[in-house]
Formats: structure tokens, sequence, C-alpha cells
């Protein structure tokens, strides 16, 4: 863990967030995944072997094949519910977009994601107040370490890029916020070391997002007093 605040403002305005391995994992396994799905559809269940000889096979198919489900609207709503199942936010995820929330603060996502995709997870777990809006892939025409996204985000927020922090896992969005001009916070939930996110300028790099934020003591509790 490194703290690089030195000459960090007392707090931000708008805090922007990448998603997957900062506020999520994606990585569940597909088998315990189809399971869960199979239960909240009320379908019955089937051995481990029945999902994993689908691997492999376009979604629909694999879908139509283990639950039997026909009609394109019964299997996209199967899907729907899958695809968030797979997608899991770390605990203290929404607590921390909770706090800043209640302090103020305008919060958004920059995504390599479709935005549809994160928004799913927002809306099984009722969070979707908890963040202002989603900048995925099909929003941009340059993906990280591109900084159209951040600078979308913050046309949207009328803010300029000393006003906001920008907290990922990879060294791409390091990069990215370098590239925009704004502050930069790292967690190591990823693959990334907090030794490679460290060659990048920073204001904290933590195991967890909220190691991160004490670390660099940046979530202020009057954040909402600088927006702007």
């Amino acid at each position: 863990m490194t703290n690089n605040n030195n000459n960090a403002p007392s707090f931000y305005s708008c805090y922007l967030f990448d998603f997957d391995y900062t506020l999520a994992d994606s990585s569940k396994g597909i088998t315990d995944c189809f399971h869960q799905t199979m239960a909240a559809f009320g379908l019955p269940p089937v051995d481990d072997i029945v999902v994993e000889r689908t691997i492999g096979l376009p979604m629909r198919d694999a879908v139509r094949k283990i639950t039997g489900l026909d009609g394109d609207e019964k299997i996209e709503e199967f899907l729907t519910y899958y695809r968030a199942l797979k997608t899991f936010f770390y605990p203290e995820a929404l607590p921390t977009l909770k706090t800043l929330r209640e302090r103020g603060a305008k919060i958004a996502i920059i995504s390599s994601k479709t935005s549809h995709r994160i928004r799913e997870a927002f809306v099984r777990d009722k969070a979707e107040n908890l963040i202002d809006f989603i900048i995925g892939c099909d929003e941009v025409k340059e993906l990280k370490p591109s900084p159209e996204g951040i600078f979308l985000a913050l046309e949207r927020f009328g803010a300029k890029p000393e006003n906001a922090l920008y907290t990922g896992d990879s060294t791409t969005d390091a990069e990215a916020a370098k590239n925009a001009g704004v502050a930069f916070c790292g967690v190591t939930h990823g693959v990334t070391s907090a030794e490679e996110l460290a060659a990048y300028p920073h204001q904290a790099i933590g195991d967890t997002l909220e190691t991160a934020a004490k670390l660099g003591n940046l979530m202020h509790e009057n954040v909402g007093a600088s927006i702007r």
C-alpha cells in the first residue's frame, strides 16, 4: 500500500470508477451461476456435467439444451439473470459508494464493458441510486487508456480534471487517468500489483477501496461542498 497524496486536494467533487476488479468481480464459475439461475427460475436441478458439456456452445443454445426453455423472451430473461449473477460486488464497494453519495459526491462508472451489463448488477442489488451514470465501451470511440471516457464524464458533470478522482485496478486505468489529467487511486483486487500501479502518478494504492480511500484521505466528510 502506498500514499502519494501530498499535493492532493482535501476532497473531490467527482468520483469516477472502473468496474471489473475495482468495484466487482465477474469471474464466478459458469456451473455455479447456471445452478443458481435455474433455482431462481424454479427449474429442476441438473448435474454439473450437463452444464459442462455445453461450454463452448453459443449461450442461447446452451440455455435451451440445459433448461429446456423455449422462446427468445424466456431465454433472454434467463440470460439477463445469469449474467448479473456472474458479477458480484466486493464487500466494501457499495458501502463506499453509499458513503460518497451521502456526502454529496457525483459518481460515475467508466469501463471497457458494455453499459447495460454493468447496469444489470446495480439493478439486481437495488443500488442504481448510488451512481449518476455509466460510460461503457458502447459510448466511446476509443477505449482506455484513451481519456475519452473520463473526458465525457467530466463534461456531463460540468467538472474540471482537478476536481475528479479516478479509481481502477490496472495500469490501463492509471494511464487513462494520467492522459485525462485527473488524480488516480489504485486498488489491487485484480492481477496488477501495487508496484506496477505505483509506476504511475497516484494519490493512493490499497488492497481494497476502503483501504485506499483511508490511506489517501480521499473521502472527506464535506465532499459535497466542493461540487461545482
